[in-house]
């Protein structure tokens, strides 16, 4: 039975921990005496409890996290009153700041802040040792990453056969966007980087495929950036997917050789946009060259193979709907495979705070803290942009609609109207007869977009079912629907896309991006 039993509660199952293994890797001689186990918020705290105090550690480490502190709230509640005498030790973004607010922290014995990785196992000498830390909260002191143990042997077959595999090759972030976290860290650090690269060899060789980069800000440094992307292309086999995050308006001709000799879809960078509103921009402290933003993707989609995910956040202080609407109309234009309308989150300690007054910022108080409404967006605004994100991302972000979907903003001459004002439209459609975001059966989400671009933009039907059911078989489904006219032509390559081994959605889209 472990004397220490690190823990915490993933969004989902495919999802392994990162931190957990980081704090593994570091306890030095107390490896020996230390457990991983990991649950998710879909399971029930008094079950978890239950397989926690099953293996009777003395020191339990839980991982707290926007997503799961209202169920480890309550989990740790069940722990203290089932077990006094256990030890809770907290740590993770969400206790770091704001401690004295927070009941969780104050069920818990002790709370890390910061950077665990090395705080923990000198915590777990003290207790282990029959001592008590003199304080509650103990601040992490920023660790040389250069002395750390890495964590990535610590994933497991299981792991890398079912999960996400995280990584990173720098912690840190210069810029000082006021709705982030990565706002209060200091300068990016860069681990050493021939010891990254020989984890993931070896990650490589136990078979990894799909790569997860938490950098925030992957691109800053063009040296490591093009070491990475050379190691990656250099071993690329069918199936490799590589995930970052990129800075949108730094991409020197230098890295973008690179990134062009890459297969398609081997590739995805997160594009943080966030807002294309300049009065926004300087109100939140963040800095962005639009001129470039442009440039890079254009490039990007004109002459890589990179799937390109952008974001969007709603509800920031200064933005009105027609500015959101606008921003949003361009980036639907520059053509990134998905677009991700973020609603607006209060995270503990960031400044974004100072606006509140201002701009009449009102936060929902539980988790994960979404804005409600603003001096500029009622609630009823806020909550329909909500909703829209939900659609978007189940009609565009998922690929299956990729021909279909552009008639919901289409004119009738065939033109194209405003993305945001024709989906908007759809989504009250939607709302009006009382379809919710989620639980909707694929073929009934077509069945939908059919009847809704058929009665209600009244546009041709037999010029659109060709359209609907060139998407519908794309995917390789024969099973055409009665109500649906049949002769559309396949122009993806249904098998290509299943066989490449890549995500599903990464692969909808390489499908359709791979049609004569």
């Amino acid at each position: 039975m472990p004397d220490i039993l690190l823990t915490t509660l993933n969004a989902k199952y495919i999802h392994a921990a990162f931190g957990l293994r980081y704090l593994m890797a570091n306890l030095g001689a107390l490896q020996s005496q230390a457990a991983i186990v990991e649950f998710d918020i879909n399971q029930k705290p008094v079950e978890i409890a239950a397989a926690i105090l099953k293996q009777h550690p003395r020191i339990v480490g839980i991982g707290v996290y926007i997503w799961n502190v209202a169920p480890t709230t309550e989990l740790a509640a069940i722990l203290r009153a089932a077990r006094p005498e256990l030890v809770i030790v907290l740590g993770g973004p969400e206790v770091s700041y704001e401690c004295d607010r927070q009941e969780i922290v104050r069920i818990a014995d002790y709370v890390i802040t910061g950077e665990a990785d090395l705080k923990f196992a000198e915590v777990c000498h003290t207790l282990l040792s029959r001592n008590r830390p003199a304080f509650k909260i103990i601040p992490a002191e920023t660790p040389d990453l250069a002395t750390l143990q890495l964590p990535y042997d610590y994933y497991d077959a299981r792991d890398a056969a079912h999960r996400v595999i995280y990584v990173e090759a720098s912690r840190g972030c210069p810029f000082t966007c006021e709705f982030c976290l990565s706002s209060l860290d200091v300068p990016v650090r860069q681990f050493p980087v021939p010891q990254f690269l020989g984890a993931m060899e070896r990650l490589l060789a136990r078979g990894v495929r799909h790569f997860k980069f938490v950098d925030r800000t992957f691109n800053l440094n063009l040296e490591t950036s093009r070491a990475i992307l050379e190691f990656f292309l250099a071993r690329w086999s069918p199936g490799l997917f590589v995930h970052f995050e990129m800075v949108p308006d730094r991409l020197p001709e230098a890295l973008r050789e690179v990134i062009a000799r890459f297969p398609p879809a081997a590739l995805q960078f997160e594009v943080g946009i966030q807002t294309l509103n300049p009065e926004v921009e300087r109100l939140i402290s963040r800095r962005q060259n639009h001129d470039r933003l442009n440039e890079n993707l254009e490039w990007l989609r004109q002459q890589s193979g990179v799937h390109v995910h952008a974001d969007l956040i709603a509800g920031l202080p200064g933005e009105s709907i027609a500015s959101i609407g606008a921003g949003f109309d361009r980036l639907v234009a520059l053509g990134p495979q998905e677009i991700q309308l973020g609603i607006l989150k209060r995270l503990r300690g960031t400044p974004i705070v100072r606006h509140d007054a201002e701009w009449r910022m009102v936060y929902n108080p539980h988790p994960p803290y979404e804005i409600l409404q603003n001096g500029l967006l009622d609630y009823a605004t806020v909550h329909s942009l909500r909703r829209f994100s939900r659609f978007w991302d189940l009609y565009s972000n998922s690929g299956h609609f990729q021909d279909s979907l552009p008639w919901v903003w289409r004119r009738a001459d065939g033109s194209g109207d405003s993305a945001f004002a024709g989906f908007q439209s759809f989504c009250a459609w939607l709302s009006d007869r009382g379809i919710m975001t989620s639980g909707i059966a694929l073929t009934r989400q077509y069945q939908l977009l059919w009847e809704y671009i058929v009665t209600v933009r009244a546009m041709d039907p037999a010029e659109f079912g060709l359209v609907l059911s060139g998407d519908y078989r794309r995917s390789g489904r024969s099973d055409l629907p009665s109500w649906l006219p049949g002769g559309g032509t396949v122009r993806g390559s249904a098998k290509k896309s299943r066989e490449s081994g890549l995500p599903n959605r990464q692969a909808r889209h390489l499908g359709s991006e791979l049609s004569p």
